[in-house]
Protein backbone atom coordinates (compact mmCIF):
# COMPACT_ATOMS: atom_id res chain seq x y z
CA UNK A 1 0.00 0.00 0.00
CA UNK A 2 1.31 3.57 -1.13
CA UNK A 3 2.43 5.72 2.04
CA UNK A 4 0.28 8.59 2.80
CA UNK A 5 1.38 12.21 1.39
CA UNK A 6 3.97 13.86 3.69
CA UNK A 7 2.74 17.70 4.16
CA UNK A 8 5.31 20.49 5.55
CA UNK A 9 3.76 22.98 6.89
CA UNK A 10 4.93 26.87 7.93
CA UNK A 11 4.04 30.46 8.06
CA UNK A 12 5.45 33.34 8.17
CA UNK A 13 2.96 36.16 8.69
CA UNK A 14 4.27 39.87 8.98
CA UNK A 15 3.14 43.22 7.01
CA UNK A 16 5.82 45.64 7.31
CA UNK A 17 5.16 49.88 7.46
CA UNK A 18 8.24 51.21 5.87
CA UNK A 19 7.70 54.46 8.53
CA UNK A 20 7.36 52.08 11.46
CA UNK A 21 10.13 51.10 13.81
CA UNK A 22 12.02 47.58 12.93
CA UNK A 23 9.93 44.24 13.46
CA UNK A 24 12.23 42.60 16.28
CA UNK A 25 12.49 38.85 17.67
CA UNK A 26 10.46 40.06 20.96
CA UNK A 27 7.48 41.27 18.78
CA UNK A 28 6.82 37.64 17.01
CA UNK A 29 7.84 35.58 19.79
CA UNK A 30 5.43 37.79 21.89
CA UNK A 31 2.54 37.25 18.92
CA UNK A 32 3.68 33.60 17.38
CA UNK A 33 6.73 31.87 16.93
CA UNK A 34 6.51 28.17 17.10
CA UNK A 35 8.66 25.76 15.43
CA UNK A 36 8.06 21.72 14.90
CA UNK A 37 6.65 20.31 18.14
CA UNK A 38 5.35 23.05 19.40
CA UNK A 39 3.71 24.77 16.30
CA UNK A 40 2.21 20.39 16.44
CA UNK A 41 1.01 21.16 19.71
CA UNK A 42 -0.73 24.42 19.16
CA UNK A 43 -2.16 23.30 15.77
CA UNK A 44 -3.73 20.87 18.14
CA UNK A 45 -5.30 23.24 20.94
CA UNK A 46 -8.86 24.69 20.61
CA UNK A 47 -8.18 28.17 20.28
CA UNK A 48 -4.44 28.08 18.09
CA UNK A 49 -1.90 31.09 18.25
CA UNK A 50 -0.97 30.05 14.63
CA UNK A 51 -2.54 31.45 11.16
CA UNK A 52 -5.94 30.50 10.78
CA UNK A 53 -5.17 29.38 7.31
CA UNK A 54 -2.96 26.77 8.61
CA UNK A 55 -6.07 25.32 10.54
CA UNK A 56 -8.34 25.68 8.08
CA UNK A 57 -6.05 23.70 5.93
CA UNK A 58 -5.00 21.13 8.31
CA UNK A 59 -9.37 20.26 8.70
CA UNK A 60 -9.74 20.05 5.38
CA UNK A 61 -6.94 17.29 4.81
CA UNK A 62 -8.01 15.25 7.55
CA UNK A 63 -11.74 15.34 5.63
CA UNK A 64 -9.99 13.60 2.76
CA UNK A 65 -7.38 10.60 2.54
CA UNK A 66 -4.81 10.12 4.90
CA UNK A 67 -1.71 12.30 5.18
CA UNK A 68 1.10 13.08 7.60
CA UNK A 69 1.41 16.78 8.13
CA UNK A 70 4.94 17.76 8.90
CA UNK A 71 5.35 21.12 11.28
CA UNK A 72 8.05 23.17 10.27
CA UNK A 73 7.69 26.78 11.70
CA UNK A 74 5.30 29.64 11.95
CA UNK A 75 5.88 32.87 12.87
CA UNK A 76 3.71 36.19 13.03
CA UNK A 77 4.48 39.55 14.79
CA UNK A 78 0.80 40.82 12.40
CA UNK A 79 1.96 44.14 11.50
CA UNK A 80 5.07 46.12 12.41
CA UNK A 81 7.92 48.27 10.35
CA UNK A 82 10.29 46.09 7.92
CA UNK A 83 11.69 42.90 9.87
CA UNK A 84 15.40 43.02 11.41
CA UNK A 85 17.16 41.34 9.14
CA UNK A 86 19.25 38.63 11.29
CA UNK A 87 15.57 37.51 12.76
CA UNK A 88 14.63 36.83 9.18
CA UNK A 89 17.63 35.64 8.24
CA UNK A 90 17.31 33.17 11.68
CA UNK A 91 13.72 32.33 10.17
CA UNK A 92 14.83 31.56 6.82
CA UNK A 93 17.67 29.47 7.92
CA UNK A 94 15.25 27.68 10.56
CA UNK A 95 12.41 26.96 7.89
CA UNK A 96 15.26 25.83 5.61
CA UNK A 97 17.13 23.28 7.65
CA UNK A 98 13.77 22.26 9.10
CA UNK A 99 12.50 21.38 5.04
CA UNK A 100 15.69 20.03 4.34
CA UNK A 101 15.04 17.02 7.86
CA UNK A 102 11.72 16.51 6.32
CA UNK A 103 12.87 15.63 3.09
CA UNK A 104 11.02 13.81 1.44
CA UNK A 105 8.28 15.52 1.64
CA UNK A 106 4.60 15.18 -1.20
CA UNK A 107 4.12 18.86 -0.69
CA UNK A 108 4.35 22.17 0.90
CA UNK A 109 2.08 24.56 2.13
CA UNK A 110 2.52 27.88 3.61
CA UNK A 111 0.80 30.57 5.30
CA UNK A 112 2.16 34.18 3.96
CA UNK A 113 1.20 37.73 4.47
CA UNK A 114 2.73 38.47 1.58
CA UNK A 115 4.12 42.53 2.60
CA UNK A 116 6.48 41.72 4.71
CA UNK A 117 10.19 43.60 4.55
CA UNK A 118 13.01 43.24 6.36
CA UNK A 119 15.94 46.28 7.13
CA UNK A 120 17.94 44.88 3.64
CA UNK A 121 15.84 42.24 2.07
CA UNK A 122 13.08 43.78 0.46
CA UNK A 123 10.94 40.86 -0.75
CA UNK A 124 11.39 38.34 2.03
CA UNK A 125 8.08 36.28 0.86
CA UNK A 126 9.81 36.10 -2.40
CA UNK A 127 12.73 34.79 -1.11
CA UNK A 128 11.47 32.14 1.76
CA UNK A 129 9.81 30.21 -1.78
CA UNK A 130 12.57 30.43 -3.65
CA UNK A 131 14.38 28.53 -0.32
CA UNK A 132 11.68 26.34 -0.57
CA UNK A 133 11.66 25.72 -3.98
CA UNK A 134 15.35 25.03 -4.21
CA UNK A 135 14.91 22.25 -1.41
CA UNK A 136 12.16 20.28 -2.72
CA UNK A 137 12.72 20.67 -6.19
CA UNK A 138 9.96 21.54 -9.27
CA UNK A 139 8.19 18.71 -8.91
CA UNK A 140 6.57 18.58 -5.24
CA UNK A 141 3.83 21.18 -4.55
CA UNK A 142 4.25 24.37 -3.14
CA UNK A 143 1.31 26.26 -2.28
CA UNK A 144 0.73 29.14 -0.32
CA UNK A 145 -1.99 31.71 0.89
CA UNK A 146 -1.67 35.58 0.90
CA UNK A 147 -3.40 38.42 3.03
CA UNK A 148 -5.51 40.25 0.85
CA UNK A 149 -2.90 43.10 1.73
CA UNK A 150 -0.27 41.19 -0.30
CA UNK A 151 2.88 43.42 -2.14
CA UNK A 152 3.14 40.31 -4.71
CA UNK A 153 6.23 39.78 -6.65
CA UNK A 154 7.22 38.13 -9.86
CA UNK A 155 9.83 35.82 -7.39
CA UNK A 156 6.73 34.94 -5.14
CA UNK A 157 4.79 33.78 -8.85
CA UNK A 158 7.73 32.51 -10.44
CA UNK A 159 8.27 29.95 -7.23
CA UNK A 160 4.80 29.11 -5.85
CA UNK A 161 2.64 26.99 -7.82
CA UNK A 162 -1.04 28.79 -6.31
CA UNK A 163 -0.91 31.26 -4.24
CA UNK A 164 -4.16 32.11 -2.78
CA UNK A 165 -5.08 35.53 -1.39
CA UNK A 166 -7.60 35.99 1.07
CA UNK A 167 -11.17 37.52 -0.52
CA UNK A 168 -12.56 39.21 2.13
CA UNK A 169 -11.99 42.58 4.33
CA UNK A 170 -12.38 42.44 6.73
CA UNK A 171 -10.38 38.83 6.62
CA UNK A 172 -12.67 36.37 7.77
CA UNK A 173 -12.42 33.55 5.33
CA UNK A 174 -8.50 32.71 6.26
CA UNK A 175 -10.11 29.12 6.81
CA UNK A 176 -11.91 28.76 3.67
CA UNK A 177 -8.38 29.78 2.07
CA UNK A 178 -6.70 27.24 3.84
CA UNK A 179 -9.31 24.49 2.89
CA UNK A 180 -9.37 25.71 -1.31
CA UNK A 181 -4.97 25.48 -0.49
CA UNK A 182 -5.88 21.95 0.29
CA UNK A 183 -8.03 20.92 -2.53
CA UNK A 184 -4.98 22.38 -4.61
CA UNK A 185 -2.51 20.43 -2.78
CA UNK A 186 -4.75 17.48 -3.72
CA UNK A 187 -5.45 18.05 -7.59
CA UNK A 188 -1.96 18.73 -7.63
CA UNK A 189 -0.75 14.57 -5.78
CA UNK A 190 -3.32 13.89 -8.22
CA UNK A 191 -1.18 15.08 -11.34
CA UNK A 192 -2.49 18.32 -12.15
CA UNK A 193 0.19 21.15 -13.19
CA UNK A 194 -1.34 24.55 -12.66
CA UNK A 195 0.10 27.48 -14.67
CA UNK A 196 -0.13 31.60 -13.85
CA UNK A 197 -0.62 34.61 -15.01
CA UNK A 198 0.12 37.82 -13.26
CA UNK A 199 0.08 41.48 -13.44
CA UNK A 200 0.97 44.52 -11.31
CA UNK A 201 -0.99 47.52 -11.48
CA UNK A 202 1.00 50.99 -10.75
CA UNK A 203 -1.67 51.41 -8.05
CA UNK A 204 -1.83 51.88 -4.30
CA UNK A 205 -5.42 52.42 -3.40
CA UNK A 206 -6.15 54.45 0.09
CA UNK A 207 -6.75 51.88 2.56
CA UNK A 208 -9.99 52.96 3.08
CA UNK A 209 -10.95 52.24 -0.02
CA UNK A 210 -10.31 48.67 0.01
CA UNK A 211 -13.17 47.05 2.00
CA UNK A 212 -15.27 44.32 0.33
CA UNK A 213 -18.34 44.16 1.21
CA UNK A 214 -19.38 47.21 -1.15
CA UNK A 215 -17.48 49.71 -2.98
CA UNK A 216 -14.66 49.57 -5.87
CA UNK A 217 -13.02 46.60 -4.25
CA UNK A 218 -16.11 44.40 -3.88
CA UNK A 219 -16.80 45.17 -7.54
CA UNK A 220 -12.98 44.24 -8.60
CA UNK A 221 -13.32 41.02 -6.51
CA UNK A 222 -16.41 40.06 -8.30
CA UNK A 223 -15.83 40.69 -11.50
CA UNK A 224 -12.36 38.54 -11.18
CA UNK A 225 -14.23 35.31 -9.42
CA UNK A 226 -17.10 36.18 -12.60
CA UNK A 227 -14.03 34.25 -14.54
CA UNK A 228 -14.28 30.91 -12.25
CA UNK A 229 -14.36 27.97 -14.24
CA UNK A 230 -13.67 24.26 -14.94
CA UNK A 231 -9.86 25.53 -16.07
CA UNK A 232 -9.63 28.78 -14.07
CA UNK A 233 -9.36 27.44 -10.21
CA UNK A 234 -8.30 30.69 -8.53
CA UNK A 235 -8.52 34.59 -8.77
CA UNK A 236 -6.28 36.49 -6.74
CA UNK A 237 -6.57 40.01 -6.42
CA UNK A 238 -4.61 41.53 -3.89
CA UNK A 239 -4.75 45.62 -3.26
CA UNK A 240 -1.24 45.68 -1.70
CA UNK A 241 -0.14 46.91 1.60
CA UNK A 242 0.83 50.79 0.35
CA UNK A 243 2.55 51.59 3.42
CA UNK A 244 5.33 49.18 2.79
CA UNK A 245 7.16 51.49 0.30
CA UNK A 246 8.98 49.07 -1.66
CA UNK A 247 10.06 48.39 -5.05
CA UNK A 248 7.16 45.85 -5.33
CA UNK A 249 4.21 47.82 -3.69
CA UNK A 250 1.11 48.03 -6.30
CA UNK A 251 -2.42 46.05 -6.43
CA UNK A 252 -1.63 42.53 -8.22
CA UNK A 253 -3.88 39.99 -10.41
CA UNK A 254 -2.81 36.91 -9.86
CA UNK A 255 -4.83 34.09 -12.10
CA UNK A 256 -4.56 30.32 -11.71
CA UNK A 257 -5.42 27.92 -14.45
CA UNK A 258 -5.49 24.33 -14.13
CA UNK A 259 -3.36 23.55 -17.59
CA UNK A 260 -3.72 26.62 -19.87
CA UNK A 261 -1.08 29.33 -19.06
CA UNK A 262 -2.25 31.49 -21.98
CA UNK A 263 -5.29 31.95 -20.62
CA UNK A 264 -4.32 32.59 -17.13
CA UNK A 265 -2.26 35.47 -18.05
CA UNK A 266 -4.89 36.43 -20.75
CA UNK A 267 -7.66 36.92 -17.73
CA UNK A 268 -5.39 38.91 -15.31
CA UNK A 269 -5.13 41.49 -17.91
CA UNK A 270 -8.59 41.50 -18.56
CA UNK A 271 -9.10 41.58 -14.65
CA UNK A 272 -6.38 44.51 -14.25
CA UNK A 273 -7.97 46.80 -16.92
CA UNK A 274 -11.39 46.18 -15.45
CA UNK A 275 -9.61 47.54 -12.11
CA UNK A 276 -7.45 50.50 -14.16
CA UNK A 277 -10.88 52.04 -15.49
CA UNK A 278 -12.15 52.10 -12.13
CA UNK A 279 -9.27 54.07 -10.11
CA UNK A 280 -11.07 57.39 -9.28
CA UNK A 281 -13.76 55.23 -7.02
CA UNK A 282 -10.77 54.20 -4.89
CA UNK A 283 -10.50 57.40 -2.60
CA UNK A 284 -10.26 58.08 1.15
CA UNK A 285 -13.25 60.30 2.72
CA UNK A 286 -12.58 61.20 6.45
CA UNK A 287 -13.85 62.88 8.89
CA UNK A 288 -12.25 66.21 10.11
CA UNK A 289 -11.50 65.82 14.43
CA UNK A 290 -13.53 68.77 15.18
CA UNK A 291 -16.86 67.33 13.38
CA UNK A 292 -16.10 63.93 15.58
CA UNK A 293 -15.97 65.29 18.64
CA UNK A 294 -18.96 67.26 18.14
CA UNK A 295 -20.70 64.15 17.25
CA UNK A 296 -19.47 62.06 20.25
CA UNK A 297 -20.26 64.71 22.51
CA UNK A 298 -24.01 64.55 21.04
CA UNK A 299 -23.76 61.31 21.62
CA UNK A 300 -22.55 61.02 25.14
CA UNK A 301 -25.41 63.89 26.20
CA UNK A 302 -28.60 62.32 24.45
CA UNK A 303 -29.65 58.89 25.37
CA UNK A 304 -31.62 58.87 22.20
CA UNK A 305 -28.89 59.26 19.59
CA UNK A 306 -27.40 56.44 17.99
CA UNK A 307 -24.09 55.48 19.71
CA UNK A 308 -21.41 56.05 16.98
CA UNK A 309 -18.03 54.23 16.44
CA UNK A 310 -14.75 56.42 15.41
CA UNK A 311 -11.65 54.56 13.41
CA UNK A 312 -8.70 56.00 14.13
CA UNK A 313 -7.61 54.76 11.10
CA UNK A 314 -4.05 56.66 11.39
CA UNK A 315 -3.24 54.93 14.50
CA UNK A 316 -4.12 51.12 12.89
CA UNK A 317 -1.55 48.34 14.72
CA UNK A 318 -2.53 45.94 12.31
CA UNK A 319 -0.58 48.56 9.53
CA UNK A 320 2.29 49.14 11.55
CA UNK A 321 1.04 51.89 13.43
CA UNK A 322 2.24 52.16 17.26
CA UNK A 323 -0.99 52.19 18.87
CA UNK A 324 -0.64 55.15 21.14
CA UNK A 325 -1.18 58.23 19.32
CA UNK A 326 -3.46 61.02 21.30
CA UNK A 327 -5.40 63.31 18.96
CA UNK A 328 -8.80 61.77 19.62
CA UNK A 329 -8.21 61.04 23.46
CA UNK A 330 -7.13 64.41 23.88
CA UNK A 331 -9.45 65.93 21.74
CA UNK A 332 -12.35 64.13 23.40
CA UNK A 333 -11.48 64.86 26.85
CA UNK A 334 -10.62 68.76 26.83
CA UNK A 335 -14.42 68.93 24.97
CA UNK A 336 -15.58 66.80 27.65
CA UNK A 337 -16.90 63.79 26.01
CA UNK A 338 -19.24 61.18 27.92
CA UNK A 339 -19.64 57.69 27.64
CA UNK A 340 -17.05 56.92 25.39
CA UNK A 341 -14.19 54.31 25.31
CA UNK A 342 -11.31 54.41 23.27
CA UNK A 343 -8.58 51.72 22.74
CA UNK A 344 -6.60 49.69 22.82
CA UNK A 345 -3.89 52.23 23.82
CA UNK A 346 -0.28 50.13 23.52
CA UNK A 347 1.73 51.82 26.65
CA UNK A 348 3.77 48.68 28.72
CA UNK A 349 5.05 51.35 31.05
CA UNK A 350 1.38 52.67 31.51
CA UNK A 351 -0.61 49.24 32.28
CA UNK A 352 2.11 48.09 34.72
CA UNK A 353 1.69 51.12 36.44
CA UNK A 354 -2.07 50.86 36.62
CA UNK A 355 -1.43 47.32 38.17
CA UNK A 356 1.09 48.27 40.54
CA UNK A 357 -1.33 50.50 42.06
CA UNK A 358 -4.35 47.99 41.42
CA UNK A 359 -7.88 48.56 41.25
CA UNK A 360 -9.65 52.31 42.21
CA UNK A 361 -6.21 53.82 42.60
CA UNK A 362 -6.54 57.55 41.49
CA UNK A 363 -3.32 58.88 39.80
CA UNK A 364 -1.66 61.01 37.27
CA UNK A 365 -1.56 58.66 33.91
CA UNK A 366 1.05 59.73 31.77
CA UNK A 367 0.81 58.14 28.25
CA UNK A 368 3.85 58.15 25.59
CA UNK A 369 6.33 58.70 28.53
CA UNK A 370 8.87 56.52 26.59
CA UNK A 371 7.80 56.58 22.89
CA UNK A 372 9.77 58.42 21.01
CA UNK A 373 8.13 58.44 17.76
CA UNK A 374 7.11 62.13 16.65
CA UNK A 375 3.31 61.00 16.21
CA UNK A 376 3.27 59.50 19.57
CA UNK A 377 3.13 62.94 21.74
CA UNK A 378 2.21 62.54 25.37
CA UNK A 379 -0.15 63.11 27.16
CA UNK A 380 -1.06 63.43 31.06
CA UNK A 381 -4.60 63.16 33.13
CA UNK A 382 -5.68 62.26 36.27
CA UNK A 383 -6.86 58.97 36.23
CA UNK A 384 -8.94 56.10 38.07
CA UNK A 385 -8.10 52.50 37.69
CA UNK A 386 -11.56 50.51 37.14
CA UNK A 387 -10.53 47.04 35.78
CA UNK A 388 -7.31 44.93 35.28
CA UNK A 389 -6.49 41.84 33.39
CA UNK A 390 -3.90 39.71 32.75
CA UNK A 391 -4.68 40.11 28.91
CA UNK A 392 -4.78 36.47 27.42
CA UNK A 393 -8.38 35.91 26.02
CA UNK A 394 -9.81 33.91 22.73
CA UNK A 395 -11.86 35.95 20.35
CA UNK A 396 -15.43 35.29 19.44
CA UNK A 397 -15.60 37.27 16.01
CA UNK A 398 -14.05 38.51 12.71
CA UNK A 399 -10.36 38.21 12.07
CA UNK A 400 -9.34 36.22 15.83
CA UNK A 401 -12.62 34.15 16.26
CA UNK A 402 -11.01 30.95 17.79
CA UNK A 403 -7.70 32.04 17.69
CA UNK A 404 -5.83 32.64 21.59
CA UNK A 405 -4.60 36.48 21.29
CA UNK A 406 -1.94 37.72 24.06
CA UNK A 407 -2.53 41.57 24.90
CA UNK A 408 -0.26 41.31 28.22
CA UNK A 409 -1.26 43.05 30.62
CA UNK A 410 -4.01 45.34 30.05
CA UNK A 411 -5.98 48.39 32.20
CA UNK A 412 -8.89 49.95 32.17
CA UNK A 413 -8.78 54.08 33.35
CA UNK A 414 -11.24 56.26 33.65
CA UNK A 415 -10.60 60.00 32.52
CA UNK A 416 -12.89 62.36 33.12
CA UNK A 417 -16.31 61.01 31.24
CA UNK A 418 -14.20 58.65 29.08
CA UNK A 419 -13.12 55.03 29.45
CA UNK A 420 -9.41 54.33 27.97
CA UNK A 421 -8.79 50.81 27.62
CA UNK A 422 -4.11 50.26 27.84
CA UNK A 423 -2.30 46.71 27.18
CA UNK A 424 1.45 45.98 26.77
CA UNK A 425 1.53 44.09 23.53
CA UNK A 426 0.24 45.84 20.48
CA UNK A 427 -3.02 44.50 19.15
CA UNK A 428 -5.77 46.82 17.26
CA UNK A 429 -8.71 46.76 18.75
CA UNK A 430 -10.89 44.47 16.22
CA UNK A 431 -12.07 41.92 18.72
CA UNK A 432 -14.89 42.66 21.35
CA UNK A 433 -13.20 40.35 23.61
CA UNK A 434 -10.32 42.85 24.70
CA UNK A 435 -13.39 44.86 26.09
CA UNK A 436 -15.15 42.84 27.35
CA UNK A 437 -12.55 41.19 29.34
CA UNK A 438 -12.08 44.64 31.42
CA UNK A 439 -15.56 44.19 32.42
CA UNK A 440 -16.88 46.72 29.36
CA UNK A 441 -20.68 45.88 28.08
CA UNK A 442 -20.14 47.35 23.98
CA UNK A 443 -24.28 47.39 24.23
CA UNK A 444 -24.52 50.44 26.78
CA UNK A 445 -21.04 52.26 24.93
CA UNK A 446 -22.05 55.84 23.73
CA UNK A 447 -18.61 56.51 21.82
CA UNK A 448 -16.56 53.92 20.51
CA UNK A 449 -12.84 55.21 19.75
CA UNK A 450 -11.15 52.25 17.80
CA UNK A 451 -7.38 52.00 17.04
CA UNK A 452 -8.11 49.75 13.51
CA UNK A 453 -8.62 50.66 10.34
CA UNK A 454 -11.42 48.00 9.20
CA UNK A 455 -10.77 44.67 10.77
CA UNK A 456 -12.97 46.03 13.74
CA UNK A 457 -15.78 45.97 11.64
CA UNK A 458 -16.29 41.86 11.49
CA UNK A 459 -15.89 42.60 15.64
CA UNK A 460 -18.29 45.17 16.15
CA UNK A 461 -20.83 44.45 13.36
CA UNK A 462 -23.04 43.49 16.10
CA UNK A 463 -23.47 46.65 17.64
CA UNK A 464 -22.51 49.16 15.16
CA UNK A 465 -23.93 49.23 11.13
CA UNK A 466 -21.91 50.88 8.34
CA UNK A 467 -23.82 54.11 8.67
CA UNK A 468 -22.75 54.32 12.32
CA UNK A 469 -19.40 54.56 11.56
CA UNK A 470 -17.04 57.26 11.03
CA UNK A 471 -13.41 57.10 9.64
CA UNK A 472 -11.57 60.30 11.65
CA UNK A 473 -8.71 62.58 9.93
CA UNK A 474 -6.11 62.62 12.49
CA UNK A 475 -1.92 62.19 12.05
CA UNK A 476 -0.71 58.83 12.07
CA UNK A 477 2.04 56.05 10.90
CA UNK A 478 -0.70 54.35 8.65
CA UNK A 479 -2.51 57.08 7.05
CA UNK A 480 -4.80 56.84 4.24
CA UNK A 481 -4.16 60.33 3.10
CA UNK A 482 -1.23 59.21 0.32
CA UNK A 483 0.27 62.51 -0.30
CA UNK A 484 1.30 62.94 3.18
CA UNK A 485 3.08 59.96 3.33
CA UNK A 486 7.20 60.89 2.39
CA UNK A 487 7.84 57.83 0.42
CA UNK A 488 11.16 56.79 -0.64
CA UNK A 489 11.17 53.36 -2.74
CA UNK A 490 7.59 52.96 -4.28
CA UNK A 491 8.39 52.45 -7.98
CA UNK A 492 6.89 56.02 -10.05
CA UNK A 493 4.62 56.65 -11.64
CA UNK A 494 1.97 55.36 -9.33
CA UNK A 495 -1.65 56.40 -9.21
CA UNK A 496 -2.74 58.26 -7.06
CA UNK A 497 0.49 60.09 -6.37
CA UNK A 498 0.65 60.50 -10.29
CA UNK A 499 -2.97 60.70 -11.22
CA UNK A 500 -2.19 61.87 -14.88
CA UNK A 501 -0.52 58.79 -15.62
CA UNK A 502 -1.30 56.22 -18.23
CA UNK A 503 -1.32 52.61 -17.75
CA UNK A 504 -2.15 49.35 -19.91
CA UNK A 505 -1.33 45.76 -19.02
Amino acid sequence: MMRPPRIALGAFMLESNGHAPPATRAEFEAACWLEGKALAADLARPAPRAPTALTGFMRAMDAGRAWVPVPLLAAGAGASGPMEQEVFDDLLHRMEDGLRAAMPVDGVFLSLHGAASATVEVDPDGVLLARVRAVVGPEVPVIATLDLHANVSRAMVDHADVLIAFVTNPHVDMAERGAEAAAAVRAMLGGMRPRSGFVKLPMIPPATSQNTDAGPYADAIAFGRGFLDHEVMNVSISSGFSLGDTPKNGLSVVVTTRTDAARAQAVAEEIARFIWSSRGRWTARLLPLAEAVQRARHAGADPHAAPLLFADVADNPGGGGRGNTVWILEAFHAAGVQGAVLGVFNDPELAAEAHLLGPDARFTAHFNRVETNHFSHSFVAEAEVIALHDGRIVGRRGIYAGREVDMGPMALLRIGGLRVAVATQRRQLCEPAMLEALGIDIAQVRSLVVKSRGHFRAGFDEHFTPDRILEVDVPGLTTVVLDRVPWRAVPRPIWPLDPGMEWAP
